[in-house]
């Protein structure tokens, strides 16, 4: 089984890629981030036809996130909304079980600027994240918590530190928070099969990223033990970041014996 994880950037505007993405790997499940739609405007007709199954979780014009399962596969939701305050509207997750894997979809919040009070949303976010994390690590069952963490765990997921260094993503709160959840015994897909870093999912539109290769790792896939062992390969999509009205993110995913 091949999980992925893609932050699409406005479902509307990337539709096209996001279909030849589909059609060209053929993941069995892939969880999207920053659909940017309301509810009513998502367009499960075009998956239907792509043979791709959706829930979602949308709002208009910012966030929202989505999770398709190839037809055939059992699909059921099990969550929406990160539980722990009532006031967050916010449509930054969405859980559901795939073929008895839990699939746990987030958007985290970027925290910029910082300090401030978008950084603190952030990091009461990653707080409420890991109290959710650890009742569904109570449950002793496979699950990945996966999408765009907007944290960059170290230094070598990176292209400069110095160029980031006053960023949300990177600063040693951040780190602290993300690190504590792999501190809780969740395994980072990417970083144990790349353990020397140098692995982007992120290139900026700005100031040539992409063509300089100034990118850095954010999106992220979390396995529970009941996962990780099951690991067979995990890798980026590269190549999608530069064709024409990509996302600024490329898909990430893992593929699972059975």
């Amino acid at each position: 089984m091949r999980i992925a994880t893609f932050n699409i950037n406005g479902i509307k505007a990337r539709l096209p890629r996001l279909l030849e993405w589909l059609d060209e790997t053929k993941p069995d499940v892939a969880c999207l981030q920053e659909i940017k739609s309301q509810d009513d405007g998502f367009p499960a007709d075009e998956f239907e036809k792509a043979k791709y199954q959706a829930i979602w979780h949308g709002q208009k014009s910012f966030n929202g996130v989505a999770i398709l399962a190839k037809d055939g596969l059992s699909l059921t939701e099990r969550m929406r909304g990160l539980p722990g305050d009532e006031s967050d509207d916010q449509a930054r997750y969405l859980e559901a079980e795939v073929e008895g894997v839990v699939i746990a979809n987030l958007y985290l919040p970027n925290g910029n600027p910082q300090p401030g009070p978008k950084f603190d949303y952030k990091l009461a976010w990653m707080e409420r994240l890991r109290t959710r994390m650890a009742a569904i690590w109570a449950e002793e069952r496979p699950a990945v918590v996966l999408g765009d963490f907007n944290v960059i765990p170290e230094d070598k997921d990176v292209w400069s530190p110095p160029a980031m260094s006053d960023d949300a993503l990177m600063q040693p709160a951040s780190r602290d928070a993300y690190a504590r959840l792999l501190g809780d015994g969740w395994t980072d897909a990417i970083d144990t099969l790349n353990p020397r870093g140098g692995v982007w999912t992120f290139w900026d539109y700005q100031a040539g990223a992409w063509q300089r290769d100034h990118g850095f790792r954010i999106d992220h896939l979390l396995l529970s033990p009941e996962l990780a062992d099951r690991m067979t390969a995990a890798g980026v999509d590269k190549a999608y970041r530069g064709r024409e009205k990509s996302s600024d993110h490329t898909p990430v995913w893992v593929d699972l014996r059975d």
